[in-house]
């Protein structure tokens, strides 16, 4: 028996139910304060994935994708921070005011989601995602997700033996990965889906190629400060 029927073995049969399809997520905001700045546009992407084969990555289903920009009024008068962010994601005042209904477009990614509440969100320092779609979910519907968020931020850490990269474009740039748009989020999701199929072989050296080893793995990381 080869030690990946092997690990296939050790997965047991929870592993073996765990969810098919896995979600990578990215956001654009008026800036980097969770508590306080705007949920701008929302991008995600399907990813496929056969628990039984830890072996093979996910697998990107670009038909299985969700993108939307939200309505905006903005500021009056822009101040510094407010146009420093517009060359960031390039979402100006005109844009934010063509963009859809706050409670339906957030409404519209729930039901894309699904009513799985086990189906995994993942993204690059998706605590900071996280905070802010809970935040303006509980605003415009009165409700939050139930899902698991997994951070890969702290896997790649824990790949890399110098507990590097930091950020996404360290670790795109590590792997050999091309974005298309930098900061804007569909390019992001498309990025970091990437990003975890180029570390999977890492995590099947590791026998850490699987949905809870992959919370674990992100887990620990935050547990030990990194």
């Amino acid at each position: 028996m080869s030690w990946i029927d092997s690990f296939k073995r050790l997965l047991g049969s929870s592993e073996a139910e765990a969810p098919r399809r896995w979600v990578v997520l990215d956001m654009e905001t008026t800036g980097l304060d969770a508590a306080r700045d705007e949920l701008l546009a929302i991008a995600a992407l399907g990813l496929a994935h056969d628990p039984t084969q830890p072996e093979r990555p996910p697998r990107i289903v670009l038909a299985d994708s969700f993108e939307l920009l939200l309505h905006s009024e903005g500021r009056a008068q822009p101040d510094a921070e407010f146009k420093r962010n517009v060359l960031i994601h390039g979402i100006g005042l005109a844009a934010r005011r063509q963009g859809v209904p706050r409670a339906a477009g957030l409404q519209a990614f729930v039901d894309w989601l699904g009513p799985s509440p086990q189906l995994p969100l993942l993204g690059f320092h998706i605590g900071f995602d996280e905070a802010v779609i809970q935040r303006a979910l509980r605003a415009e519907l009165s409700m939050r997700l139930p899902n698991p968020w997994i951070d890969l931020a702290p896997v790649v850490q824990t790949l890399d033996p110098a507990g590097r990269p930091r950020s996404l474009d360290e670790a795109m740039d590590a792997h050999g990965i091309a974005c298309l748009q930098r900061h804007q989020a569909s390019a992001d999701a498309l990025a970091t889906a990437e990003l975890l199929q180029a570390l999977w072989p890492a995590l099947v050296q590791r026998r850490a190629a699987g949905l809870r080893a992959l919370q674990d793995m992100a887990a620990q990381r935050r547990w030990l400060g990194g």
